[in-house]
C-alpha cells in the first residue's frame, strides 16, 4: 500500500508499506526530506491529518435539479459523522446500490470534498481510500483489474479497516524480522 498525506504546513508526506505488513516507510517534504520507519496498523500521520485537517460539519447546499436521493444521503452522512466516537464501529453507505443519478453522485462528492489523505493498495484489483473534507468520513472505492469501479462506499468512522495492518500480520512481520536479525546480526 502507498499513499500521500497533506500536512498542516503545506508539505506532503509519502507513505509506503514495506514487504512486511505494518512496517511503513515515511518521507516528509522534498529536499532535504525527512525519512523514517514506523511500525503499526497505519502511520500515525494518517490519523492525525484526517482529524486535524478536516471540518467537523458538512454543509449541505441546494440540490441540483431533478435530485431525489442525494439530500437524505448527505443528511445521513452529516448525522453519523457528528455522532461517531472513537471505538464505535464504522457506518458504511454503499453508494453503488443507491438509486442516485450521475448528477447526484457528483453533487455528493463535491459536498464532502477531498481531504488530506489518499491511499491505494493493489491485489486482484485496486482499492482507493481517501479522507473527505469532513472529519471521520472516508471514500472507499474498489476497482477490478480493468480499473472499473465495482464497489463505491462512504465510511463514517476511523481509518477504514481495509487499510490497517491486522494484528496477525504485525505478529508475522515481527517473527520474520526476528529471523532476519538472527540470520544476519548474531
Amino acid at each position: 500500500m502507498a499513499g500521500v498525506v497533506a500536512l498542516p504546513d503545506g508539505s506532503l508526506a509519502q507513505i509506503g508499506e514495506t514487504v512486511h505488513a505494518g512496517i511503513w516507510r515515511l518521507r516528509i517534504g522534498m529536499e532535504p526530506a525527512h525519512e523514517y520507519i514506523q511500525v503499526g496498523a497505519i502511520p500515525q500521520i494518517v490519523q492525525r491529518a484526517a482529524t486535524d485537517l478536516t471540518s467537523t460539519d458538512l454543509v449541505i447546499g441546494p440540490a441540483p435539479d431533478g435530485a431525489m436521493n442525494v439530500l437524505p444521503v448527505l443528511a445521513e452522512i452529516r448525522g453519523r459523522a457528528r455522532a461517531w466516537l472513537s471505538g464505535m464501529h464504522a457506518h458504511v453507505i454503499n453508494l453503488t446500490l443507491l438509486p442516485m443519478s450521475a448528477v447526484e453522485l457528483a453533487f455528493q462528492r463535491r459536498s464532502v470534498g477531498n481531504g488530506p489523505v489518499r491511499l491505494i493498495f493493489c491485489g486482484y484489483g485496486a482499492c482507493r481510500v481517501q479522507a473527505t473534507r469532513i472529519r471521520n468520513v472516508w471514500s472507499v472505492q474498489y476497482f477490478n483489474f480493468m480499473d472499473n469501479i465495482i464497489l463505491d462506499t462512504l465510511e463514517v468512522g476511523g481509518v477504514p479497516i481495509v487499510v490497517l495492518a491486522a494484528d496477525e500480520d504485525l505478529e508475522h512481520s515481527a517473527e520474520r524480522l526476528q529471523e532476519i536479525i538472527e540470520a544476519y546480526f548474531t
